[in-house]
């Protein structure tokens, strides 16, 4: 029972994720792929065989990576709001800023080093 909750709060991240840039969707995807491996082969199914949430798991698990138009949508989302962060409510605020720059620098990298899937 708690693989599956954990799993579908993942799930909710993880779409979340698709929406909010700094959210990591593909992870969070795999980590309720994972727990519903453990819990529910129904739940598991139905988020391989889900129109938006299916492909990526299934490309990352192929080894095919993701396209570079969400690489550089992502990167460039979380530029837009990390800068926005760094310069509103972090403003004078060097400790949280630093923090937020460097998380936003960790998941750039993380994302520019995914496999790009080729057509």
């Amino acid at each position: 029972m708690l693989w599956a909750i954990g799993g579908l709060i993942f799930v909710v991240v993880g779409a979340v994720g698709i929406i909010v840039p700094g959210l990591p969707t593909t992870p969070m995807l795999l980590l309720a792929a994972a727990c519903f491996a453990r819990s529910s082969p129904r739940l598991y199914e139905w988020l391989l065989r889900n129109k938006t949430f299916g492909p990526l798991i299934d490309d990352y698990r192929a080894g095919r990576g993701v396209s570079m138009r969400v690489k550089v949508t992502a990167i460039s989302m979380m530029t837009v709001f990390v800068a926005f962060a760094l310069l509103v409510p972090l403003r004078g605020n060097p400790i949280p800023a630093v923090i937020v720059l460097c998380l936003a620098l960790f998941g750039a990298y993380y994302i520019a080093r995914l496999p790009t899937r080729r057509r």
